[in-house]
């Protein structure tokens, strides 16, 4: 989600062509002040984030989006910065993409949430290639999950 330009623009048009279709607003866990805002209602920021992905690493939320995003959005997820890292890694094996951390948003909630969209067409935006070399290194060189 970020400040929400483009979950907002996504919104518009989705709502506009096939209303039935629901938008799902993807942020990180160490920055969930829009989403806790969105969810509750109520303001809310933060004084700091924790996260590497940028692009989701809101403090405060925007009033112009937040409006759109409370009139047009049907749910707000957090992924972690480890669910960013495999949705990288993923994109990096299977597609030959390197993406941001907040560019593989979308990745990371449908392969941590992958039993909520079993079934379904997902559509997700896959975008940022502004990953710093340290942290793809890092990325690249995790064996957790026994490569």
């Amino acid at each position: 989600i970020g400040l929400g330009s483009g979950v907002c623009g996504t919104c518009i048009v989705t709502k506009h062509l096939r209303p039935q279709t629901e938008v799902i607003g993807i942020q990180a866990e160490g920055a969930p002040s829009v989403v806790n805002t969105w969810r509750t209602g109520r303001w809310t920021s933060s004084d700091s984030v924790d996260t590497f992905a940028e692009g989701i690493a809101t403090r405060v939320p925007a009033v112009m989006t937040m409006e759109i995003m409370q009139s047009l959005m049907d749910d707000a997820v957090l992924v972690s910065d480890d669910d960013l890292r495999k949705a990288i890694r993923y994109l990096l094996d299977h597609t030959h993409n390197l993406a941001e951390g907040s560019g593989a948003a979308s990745l990371a909630a449908a392969l941590k949430y992958k039993e909520r969209f079993e079934g379904k067409k997902v559509v997700g935006v896959l975008s940022g290639g502004n990953l710093d070399i340290e942290t793809l290194h890092q990325i690249l060189s995790d064996t957790s999950d026994g490569r």
